[in-house]
């Protein structure tokens, strides 16, 4: 948990000024790649998906210790040797993870927030699930069991191949040349995240693209066909939090409504996107059938709305960096106060981007519970008058309750 916040300390301004530098550059090229809130609502979604990774908030079905215990036919000594195939077999088992993600409807769930924006940048590679709670695939790591691979290598190979995932999420690169043979390039991966008839299901891939050439699962960016982004079903959101549950919900519904019994199993197991059909006749849902022509998802908002929902997201990596730092010494249970905290913060100032008439209310209930926790501190935010002094504690609290005050006057704005 520590080791890991404190990578994270390190990485997560690496993503920031990467993406800044693409805001730049798209700028300078007259490009439109980025959209304000769009980026907001993705980098929050990054805030909470590693707050709830920091935390630990999943179970594995089997571990990977157990598998080296058992399965291990030999015990590869070079250390080099033992990072590559930890690192082949990490995306050997991304591959699959990532392919079934898209093929299975409840398995869906699990993924749908990456691909949930309309846009394609660095940003939307930040959109990542805080819905796995269950790990269902660490017996894919079978390869590396057999060669004996530490657990202690996989848990260092593991971040490491996640963060080299980032820098692919952007129109800004071109093709490659000989890489596009190799690795997983910009031009593969808009492919993936396309909703064209032409690239959908395609380019699983996360670092090299063998597994997709191997499976059939490759196709090559088109010349004369742009990627069009999102999902059929348009998520019609800037909360992260709602995206990462709308398929899990909409399955539940489903499966309740249908008076089929039978289907009330299968529809977790079948293909994404199928219903069954007395429920899809009464209940409808919208999907896009001409990628070509349809509305994006946008609401109203001012060069003020706009620079309010990125001070919202700076306060809260704010705190994320101090959590980051200090979360030995806060403990439990306070990791998981501090961590709640965080996730109503963002739910609440998103509900705000997307102009809900309830959005207030979930701020005034936030702050309250903001301020009541640094009075039950005596004055103090986790240890922090200690570490940094009362100046931050000063920060934490003021904020409480200026953004109320602009919750309020921005939800009144057009």
């Amino acid at each position: 948990m520590e080791a890991y916040g404190a990578i994270l300390n390190l990485v997560v301004p690496i993503f920031f000024l990467l993406f800044f530098i693409e805001r730049a550059v798209e700028w300078y090229q007259g490009k439109n790649v980025i959209r304000s809130l769009d980026s907001v609502s993705s980098f929050s979604s990054g805030i909470t998906n590693v707050v709830k990774d920091v935390l630990g908030l999943s179970i594995g079905i089997i571990s990977y210790n157990w598998l080296v215990e058992h399965l291990a036919v030999v015990h590869v000594q070079a250390t080099w040797v033992v990072y590559l195939i930890a690192f082949i077999a990490v995306d050997f088992q991304g591959y699959w993870v990532h392919r079934w993600s898209h093929e299975i409807n409840f398995l869906w769930n699990r993924h749908i927030i990456h691909h949930s924006s309309e846009e394609y940048n660095l940003s939307c590679a930040l959109r990542q699930s805080v819905s796995t709670i269950i790990n269902y695939f660490t017996v894919l790591l079978i390869p590396a069991a057999l060669f004996g691979v530490p657990v202690e290598v996989i848990a260092v190979v593991g971040p490491i191949h996640l963060f080299l995932q980032y820098w692919y999420h952007t129109r800004l690169i071109g093709k490659l040349g000989w890489l596009e043979y190799l690795i997983v390039t910009p031009s593969q991966h808009r492919v993936h995240h396309a909703i064209n008839a032409e690239y959908m299901d395609r380019n699983y891939g996360q670092v090299f693209n063998i597994w997709d050439r191997m499976f059939g699962t490759f196709q090559e960016q088109l010349p004369d066909v742009e990627p069009v982004y999102g999902v059929t079903r348009p998520v019609r959101t800037w909360n992260p939090i709602k995206i990462n549950f709308q398929h899990a919900w909409l399955l539940t519904q489903d499966a309740w409504r249908t008076n089929n019994w039978y289907d009330k199993v299968r529809i977790w197991f079948m293909p994404t996107g199928w219903r069954p059909a007395d429920v899809a006749e009464k209940y409808p849902v919208y999907k896009i059938t001409d990628v070509y022509h349809f509305e994006k998802y946008n609401t109203s908002a001012s060069m003020l709305f706009k620079v309010w929902a990125w001070v919202q997201l700076f306060f809260h990596y704010f705190l994320l960096i101090y959590f980051f730092a200090y979360i030995g010494e806060i403990g439990s249970p306070g990791v998981f106060y501090y961590g709640a905290f965080i996730f109503a913060g963002v739910f609440a100032y998103t509900e705000l981007m997307d102009r809900s008439p309830y959005a207030v209310y979930y701020e005034i209930a936030k702050s309250l519970i903001g301020l009541i926790m640094i009075w039950n501190m005596k004055g103090d935010w986790f240890g922090s008058n200690m570490h940094l002094g009362v100046w931050y504690v000063w920060i934490v609290g003021f904020h409480q309750v200026f953004s109320v005050a602009m919750s309020v006057v921005l939800s009144e704005s057009d």
